[in-house]
């Protein structure tokens, strides 16, 4: 796709890199039929190659219309557009979950030319008001791990005497449990995150006792966000600082030879691993944020590597719960890291179920829950469709903002898979077979569900 860009992005870094991003792409449309969003809403604009163009035409000097797009293509959808071509309304939409940019055969970089698109459109067209309103709200409270504990508390407390609508928006609250802090000779980090300390601490205490029976110490580093929400909602700028201030609290660690610095959220790995590029401007930053994004590794990459130098480990029988496994898009299409944590679920003896459409996105998509909600739940009651298909005893994902946005309307419990990985190991049995604690806690935890 050749590109002439308009005077005002021409001889700028970040017009030079849209202008290259988009080179490769020949708009084939193989990307449009696996959007979420396009399949949802059959339209154009709503999918990868529609985007597309709408940010090339941005990027050549037009702020696009109906009436200078509808020529671009025939399909029958555009001959309908109800929502018009707006080409902020169109971006919003898109759910960043990178389905197309994993099946290009182009390699289109299509998650990150949409973050310079949504950072040029904030300053090309202003949202209105109320929009900027609830926007900086957003930025203001959760990506910072105080605040957000603090509004949850408060919304816990008050649980009871909410709707049952809001009532589903508010978790119950979860303990932490024991995190062991024995000496091992291999030691790594874990970023805690922003949300995941005050929706679920569980998660992380979960990994460092399985990681401990691994002989690998797990040390709590820091917390707050890693940039993504930022970033993704067109405040570069802001992201940037996010992520310094996170590599000024690892340094000191990983200085101290610290092996890995472990996310147990994916959507958090998938952006500490973006570092390396996000930063490569900054002469003071940009070794560091090579550094941390060559050591950050996903909870299953670690478990599986630990597990495989085992030699007390042996696969369990598959007598467990039924698993239906929530892929996560930042598990599976950010990292491509698919069927890692699967296989280890299936070693520990749980039972696996197919998933149709496992590429779809569940519809969490960071604030997309909050900022576009109606569209969040009707996707989120398709992926329901295809997890509860073969009727599963339980549901496990890799990142919390998939767990807590399906848990909120599923019947069967939904859990991070490294909390019953972890309840495996504490059973006690050398062979994994799942036959105690895991089967009760699902049972229990089903139980809870329905009472709830």
């Amino acid at each position: 796709m050749k590109v002439d860009l308009a005077e005002n992005y021409r001889g700028t870094d970040m017009g030079r890199e849209a202008a290259a991003l988009l080179g490769p792409c020949v708009q084939c449309g193989q990307c449009t039929f696996i959007c979420p969003t396009f399949r949802l809403l059959d339209d154009e604009w709503d999918g990868p190659r529609g985007r597309i163009y709408l940010i090339k035409q941005m990027l050549e000097g037009e702020m696009p219309s109906a009436a200078s797009l509808l020529p671009a293509y025939t399909l029958k959808t555009l001959q309908h557009d109800t929502i018009g071509a707006n080409l902020r309304e169109h971006l919003d939409r898109c759910l960043t979950c990178r389905s197309c940019e994993a099946s290009c055969p182009q390699g289109v970089r299509y998650g990150r030319l949409l973050d310079i698109g949504r950072e040029l459109v904030e300053g090309e067209s202003p949202r209105p008001f109320i929009e900027r309103l609830v926007r900086r709200a957003l930025r203001a409270i959760v990506p910072h791990r105080r605040r957000f504990t603090a509004l949850l508390r408060i919304g816990q407390s008050l649980r009871k005497f909410l709707p049952r609508d809001l009532q589903s928006r508010v978790p119950r609250r979860r303990p932490m449990g024991e995190w062991p802090d024995r000496p091992h000779a291999r030691s790594m980090l874990v970023w805690q995150g922003c949300v995941q300390p005050a929706l679920a601490p569980d998660i992380n205490a979960a990994a460092a006792r399985v990681l401990d029976r691994l002989g690998i110490r797990l040390i709590r580093a820091g917390d707050g966000c890693c940039g993504a929400v930022s970033q993704h909602m067109g405040a570069a700028d802001e992201a940037r600082a996010f992520m310094r201030r996170n590599i000024d609290a690892l340094w000191p660690y990983i200085e101290a030879g610290a092996e890995a610095i472990v996310l147990t959220a994916s959507g958090c790995g998938a952006f500490f691993r973006e570092y390396v590029h996000l930063l490569r401007n900054e002469p003071e930053y940009r070794d560091k944020a090579k550094r941390v994004s060559e050591l950050t590794k996903d909870i299953a990459e670690v478990v599986t590597d630990a597990w495989r130098n085992d030699e007390n480990a042996s696969p369990g029988q598959q007598q467990g719960p039924r698993i239906a496994f929530l892929s996560s898009c930042s598990l599976q299409h950010s990292q491509k890291l698919n069927s890692v944590a699967e296989k280890l679920l299936c070693r520990a003896g749980f039972k696996l179920v197919s998933v149709s459409y496992s590429f779809m996105c569940c519809g969490a998509a960071g604030t997309y829950s909050i900022l576009q909600r109606k569209l969040s739940e009707s996707l989120r009651m398709r992926k329901l469709g295809t997890l509860l298909a073969t009727r599963p005893q339980a549901i496990a994902t890799a990142n919390i903002g998939c767990m807590m946005h399906v848990a909120a309307a599923s019947p069967v419990p939904v859990r991070h898979w490294i909390e019953f990985l972890d309840e495996t190991f504490a059973a006690g049995d050398v062979e994994m077979k799942p036959q105690g604690t895991a089967r009760t806690q699902v049972r229990q935890a089903m139980q809870n569900a329905q009472a709830g």
